[in-house]
């Protein structure tokens, strides 16, 4: 049986959920604890609330489980970071910090950090980006996860802390409710689409932007966190590409289910964040470090969403 014993901080978010059930199934469920900010109605054990940013409370918490690794997901996203920038910031980097001094100071063996496409800017080449480029974010969730990729890759360089991180696109799941992205209109259009065969999107139709269904970001996230450190070659934050669609081509592919599928258009706010985002991602670093590959594509993730919310009863979202 693993040694590892696993923390994960936003467990009950859209990637937390569905991240705690992997990894639970790969190491036992008693070897990987979850917390956050509130308990869910029907929450798994071991569970605990915790505000990441109390940092006595995390230590105690690290020291009573015998935590040797933590998933560190607990973040305010593009669209509702926007709306609170100040709490956001605090979130999101205070957060980190907690984490990082916590392997900075021995108690941890083993950080996972999410970044997001968000580190792009409107000046960063928007085809194909490569890892390495121009990086100049203009929303407040982008300015604090590019901020965090240079923590990250600072406490690895200056105190060898072994912190992973993947860059996540816009990310599609039918477990649970999206948390305030851009990039949700992805995981809506699909109980929309089951429940009243229509859906007003708040992205221009032409809006190509970097997706990946969630088994997909899950199966890297846990390949990253369990390569050998040698392979581990980038300390910032890896590209992962993903799969790039427009609302139209998302339409499109429902209607090859719900032929009687119509889209209207309504830009809102989300529209100047989307759009300072790139339309596709190089990932070629992830494959020749860790030996990452993509399995899901637009048609085959579109399948298994529908197939999926109707066996669930379409969970309103």
């Amino acid at each position: 049986m693993s040694t590892e014993r696993i923390l994960i901080i936003g467990s009950n978010g859209q990637i937390g959920l569905e991240l705690a059930e992997a990894l639970r199934k790969n190491y036992g469920d008693e070897h990987v604890v979850c917390v956050d900010i509130r308990k869910l109605e029907n929450q798994i054990l071991p569970f605990e609330v915790l505000d990441v940013l109390d940092q006595n409370a995390l230590l105690a918490l690290v020291k009573k489980y015998e935590i040797t690794q933590v998933y560190l997901l607990a973040a305010l996203l593009s669209a509702t970071a926007e709306k609170n920038p100040k709490f956001a910031w605090d979130l999101n980097m205070n957060g980190l910090f907690n984490v990082l001094d916590l392997a900075k100071e021995g108690h941890i063996k083993k950080v996972y950090w999410p970044s997001s496409i968000a580190v792009f800017g409107p000046s960063t080449p928007g085809q194909n980006t490569p890892q390495y480029t121009v990086m100049e974010p203009n929303t407040i969730y982008g300015i604090s996860k590019l901020a965090g990729e240079r923590f990250c890759e600072y406490y690895h360089q200056k105190y060898g802390v072994d912190v992973r991180s993947i860059r996540y696109p816009g990310l599609i799941g039918w477990k649970s409710a999206p948390g305030g992205g851009t990039t949700d209109y992805a995981v809506h259009i699909y109980h929309e689409a089951l429940k009243n065969k229509t859906y007003e999107c708040f992205l221009n139709a032409q809006t190509a932007l970097p997706m990946m269904y969630m088994p997909d970001a899950i199966r890297a996230t846990i390949q990253l966190m369990e390569a050998p450190a040698e392979q581990v070659k980038i300390r910032s934050s890896y590209n992962l590409a993903g799969i790039s669609f427009n609302p139209e081509e998302i339409a499109a592919s429902i209607r090859k289910h719900i032929p009687d599928f119509s889209i209207t258009y309504k830009p809102d706010f989300r529209q100047s964040i989307a759009d300072s985002w790139p339309a596709s991602i190089d990932d070629t670093l992830a494959q020749q470090d860790w030996g990452w590959k993509i399995k899901y594509d637009l048609d085959a993730m579109t399948q298994e969403m529908l197939d999926n919310l109707k066996r669930v009863g379409n969970m309103a979202v």
